[in-house]
């Protein structure tokens, strides 16, 4: 079925507008840039064939997280997930600035690949995100009690593995 120009031209500027930071919370999302990459495809394959259905465009963005979140649960439960690449650090790397960002990264995103995809998408949410509990709630289909403890055991586990400083991202 032919879609009518308008639809594709929004489309369009959809991805544009939103695509960097759908990749950004499927790389997180799923602890790995080449399968947040993978991720994004599919949601916005599967937004694209919704878009005539999805009362407003401007929630295209919302609607997209929400199957990227579905997709990730699915994907976590494969078997296989397909190659992994090596999580260690060359040995070649000096000690400095840049290395210890890398490292601290590196050390959030294997903490945050530990997480149920349920607690990852909510801390993803509010807190890379700053989306509020209401917004969050709304996004994933769950009510705000859910988002408030999903987040506080998300982030007692991070702080357990000491990918999170005590003080660092309060629930608010």
């Amino acid at each position: 079925m032919e879609r009518q120009g308008g639809a594709t031209d929004e489309f369009e500027a959809f991805i544009a507008r939103a695509h960097s930071g759908l990749v950004r919370f499927g790389t997180l999302l799923l602890g790995d840039a080449g399968k947040g990459e993978d991720l994004v495809q599919v949601a916005l394959i599967k937004t694209y064939g919704a878009w005539g259905r999805l009362s407003d465009p401007a929630a295209a963005g919302a609607y997209t997280r929400k199957v990227m979140v579905r997709e990730a649960g699915r994907w976590r439960r494969r078997r296989w997930a397909g190659e992994e690449a090596t999580g260690a650090l060359p040995e070649d790397v000096q000690a400095g600035d840049a290395s210890d960002q890398l490292v601290e990264h590196l050390r959030l995103v294997d903490a945050l690949r530990s997480l149920p995809v349920s607690q990852r998408a909510v801390v993803l949410l509010r807190f890379l995100e700053g989306r509020s509990e209401a917004e969050t709630a709304a996004l994933l289909g769950i009510s705000i009690g859910t988002v408030k403890s999903r987040s506080s055991r998300g982030l007692a586990a991070l702080r357990a593995l000491g990918a999170l400083d005590d003080d660092v991202l309060e629930p608010g």
